[in-house]
């Protein structure tokens, strides 16, 4: 699947439509998180996406948090268990670090996630703490250790 990597300006009226139903479908419908979605972030993100059929069915975006980190978040699949997730992370990792140049990326991760972000390199930086009333933890990958 190709991956597309494209800040806020780059994305077409439809591709963004299509990125906050899927953001909608996952965060609001299936999880039943009440919050405001559209948070102004987006503007200066990087928006990784897979499309099948016009649908967006992976998605995170990425955002500068300082001159050598980016945050990522929002991370979803419409289809789980079928390895959409692994190959969302497999390809934006690169497109953030080529496109962001950045040496460490964070992610605050639900905590049935954890294993999943730890096989890219992840580890837990934090305790456990509610976000959405879920509970999360925080996580860093050192891209700097994975080029020595």
């Amino acid at each position: 699947m190709e991956l597309i990597a494209k800040t806020f300006s780059e994305l077409t009226p439809r591709e963004l439509y299509e990125i906050l139903k899927s953001r909608a479908e996952i965060f609001i419908i299936e999880q039943n998180i009440n919050y405001n979605d559209m948070d102004d972030v987006d503007y200066e993100s990087l928006h990784c996406f897979f499309t099948e059929n016009s649908v967006v069915t992976a998605y995170l975006r990425a955002y500068r948090i300082d001159e050598d980190a980016v945050k990522v978040g929002r991370v979803l699949t419409l289809r789980h268990g079928h390895g959409l997730g692994r190959e969302l992370l497999e390809k934006s990792i690169p497109a953030i670090t080529k496109r962001m140049t950045c040496k460490k990326i964070h992610i605050d991760a639900q905590k049935h996630a954890v294993g999943f972000y730890e096989k890219f390199g992840f580890v837990v930086t934090s305790g456990e703490f509610l976000e959405e009333g879920i509970v999360h933890v925080s996580m860093e990958l050192d891209l700097s250790e994975a080029s020595t």
